[in-house]
């Protein structure tokens, strides 16, 4: 059965479509009131049935404002860049935005949004211009961004969000505060995530003719070793109407005036850029503060590290620097060519140690960082400020400039989080400082990151004749803090707040972090020729000369990840030591005599306390004395009662 032509359907969206065009003008009488500037197809229409005022007629502020474009157009280049020495689409960076952007596409309210218009685009044979015909190169441009001429733009069609490198900002002479905080993160393909620095809007200009259209475009800064200065990606192109031929390497996009601005790939640069980013190298360099000469012995706050790794026998100090403190102790009484052969490997490797903190790369965020991963529901706990004695106040403000030298702290302000420093006296007499994480942790889940059997490790570790006893310290502080976290670290002080931009010691999860590094780092020589508790390391081997393979494959694997070593606990080529509170020797595992002295030194005891200090005392020699269990069973029933 037919129908009328009031209902069909075809026909009035095909009259809809070449009245948008214009060519039913005088058949259409628009009583609409003018649309909004982000509609330049319906108000270009609207604007042509006015009778447009001479320049007599025109108000004295819109040729001011005509002036000032007209300067604008002829204002001259500020300067020149050529090289470099997640995002808003989709809804946003929330996941219910995202969901709404979604559910956009069924609402019903769409059909009553017209359509988008732009003028034909086409690409012919006079298009092509690249030297090379038979190519794959990428679409590389150069563009004209706050007056600056800006080569080495790539425009990428598939990506969600435009960015400004953070160096490429750096040569622009904008200043930092028209940055817009962004706490958002951008996704790679391979599901990387990648921290940005906040976002600008800027004027660009595609191409690098001046009478070709302007508008304001929103780049996220992004800190990142690349071969280009700027990514144009969806929402530039989407913004100017862009179509991309990479066949015919060129760009056409339409401007206000109905002209089809035309833009053309540098094959040259392109090809340049790609070869260059092929060999860029990720890692960061130095990280500390270059003029920083701040021992590592006192930026170590942790009370636990006594009877963890010593070795025993005669040992010997060996010169491996041009200074002469540089030196690391060895096993006295080697064979000759074990000897001349571990000083030479030690002398080869002699970087791989930190003498001071400038010495320390510090780990890579992209190996490893510490994510705090807080419970949805915490809330942000800034603790009161606590009193302290002027003797207390000081050490904090020495501990912390030393902090400050060493780049693990900077200061911080508005910080939601906050906690207080905590002075715990040494056995010394000094005082250490440490931070009280308690409500931070308190809103952490635990990271169940199994850590390594004690007794399996001194197991595997014991019946060896050769053993280096290696030590990370301040291991912790080589890890980066995660970005959006490092504020959440703050602590105050008597004259401001600072943050920790390395992993602190305190941090519920720091021991679970710092094992998944060792075990990323050394997972082909744990269990073979190496064990590994935390920061506590023996490299074990059979006879001398593998010992000396074994050093070289650990090395290699230290320098590869920026890890460094302290040389001060660093010893050796020795036969038998302290190992996570056990003797290791060639002859298998002995008790520990400082634990079995202390027992021997202890009275009778008469207080409840005593008694369960010699059960606890007991129980660490445990594996030592047969049938334990039974021998303390009567105690331990009297303290039931």
């Amino acid at each position: 059965m037919g129908h009328t032509t009031e209902e069909c359907v075809t026909l009035k969206d095909k009259i809809e479509e070449l009245i948008r065009a214009g060519k039913l003008k005088k058949y259409v009488r628009d009583e609409r009131p003018p649309q909004p500037a982000e509609r330049p197809a319906q108000r270009s229409g609207y604007r042509s049935d006015r009778p447009r005022k001479s320049r007599t007629e025109r108000p004295h502020s819109e040729r001011r404002h005509s002036r000032s474009r007209s300067r604008s157009r002829e204002r001259p280049l500020r300067g020149h860049i050529n090289t470099i020495s997640g995002g808003f689409a989709g809804g946003g960076s929330s996941s219910s935005a995202r969901k709404r952007h979604i559910r956009t596409l069924q609402s019903v309210h769409l059909v009553d949004k017209p359509r988008r218009t732009m003028p034909p685009i086409t690409f012919s044979d006079e298009d092509f211009h690249a030297p090379d015909p038979d190519q794959d190169d990428p679409m590389v441009i150069t563009a004209e961004i706050a007056r600056y001429g800006v080569s080495k733009v790539l425009v990428d069609q598939g990506s969600s969000v435009n960015i400004l490198y953070w160096k490429t900002f750096l040569q622009m002479d904008i200043s930092e505060d028209v940055i817009v905080p962004y706490d958002g993160q951008i996704v790679g393909f391979a599901g990387e995530r990648v921290d940005t620095r906040g976002y600008v809007e800027l004027r660009t200009r595609l191409g690098t003719g001046r009478s070709s259209e302007e508008k304001r475009v929103r780049y996220l800064l992004v800190e990142a070793n690349t071969s280009y200065n700027v990514l144009l990606r969806r929402p530039c192109l989407n913004a100017f109407g862009a179509i991309v031929s990479t066949p015919h390497l060129t760009m056409k996009y339409p401007s206000k005036k109905g002209i089809i601005c035309t833009v053309r790939a540098d094959q040259k640069t392109a090809r340049e850029c790609y070869a260059v980013g092929l060999k860029l190298h990720t890692r960061q360099t130095k990280r500390r503060a270059v003029g920083s000469e701040v021992a590592m012995a006192d930026l170590n706050p942790r009370t636990n590290t006594e009877d963890r790794l010593e070795p025993m026998g005669e040992t010997q100090p060996v010169l491996i620097g041009r200074d002469p403190t540089q030196t690391i102790v060895i096993a006295r009484e080697l064979n000759p060519g074990l000897e001349k052969e571990l000083r030479a490997l030690l002398w080869k490797n002699m970087d791989l140690f930190a003498w001071t903190t400038v010495d320390m790369p510090g780990i890579h965020p992209a190996v490893m960082c510490h994510k705090l991963s807080l419970f949805k529901d915490a809330r942000p706990v800034a603790q009161k400020k606590r009193r302290m004695g002027e003797e207390k106040r000081e050490v904090v403000q020495e501990e912390v400039r030393k902090l400050k030298e060493a780049g693990f702290v900077r200061e911080v302000t508005y910080t939601t989080w906050l906690a207080n420093v905590v002075m715990v006296k040494k056995a010394s007499g000094k005082w250490r400082m440490c931070t009280d994480y308690t409500d931070l942790n308190k809103a952490c889940p635990k990271d169940s990151h199994p850590l390594p059997s004690i007794d399996a490790l001194v197991d595997g570790a014991f019946g060896h004749r050769v053993l280096s006893f290696l030590y990370a310290y301040s291991g912790y502080n080589q890890i980066p803090m995660y970005g959006p976290d490092v504020e959440k670290t703050a602590f105050i002080t008597e004259k401001a707040n600072f943050c920790y931009e390395v992993m602190p010691f305190g941090l519920k999860n720091a021991g679970a972090t710092y094992q998944r590094l060792m075990d990323k780092i050394f997972r082909e020589q744990i269990g073979r020729c190496m064990d590994v508790y935390v920061d506590d390391m023996v490299v074990r081997s059979s006879d001398e000369h593998g010992h000396i393979k074994d050093l070289e494959e650990v090395f290699r694997q230290v320098r590869k990840f920026g890890m460094r070593l302290n040389p001060a606990k660093c010893t050796f080529g020795v036969a038998a030591g302290k190992f996570l509170g056990f003797m290791l020797t060639s002859r298998g595992i002995e008790a520990n005599p400082d634990k079995c002295e202390a027992i021997l030194q202890m009275q009778n005891p008469t207080t409840l306390k005593e008694v369960q200090r010699l059960i606890g005392r007991l129980t660490a020699l445990s594996r030592f004395i047969p049938k334990l269990a039974e021998r303390v069973r009567p105690v331990l029933r009297k303290l039931t009662l």
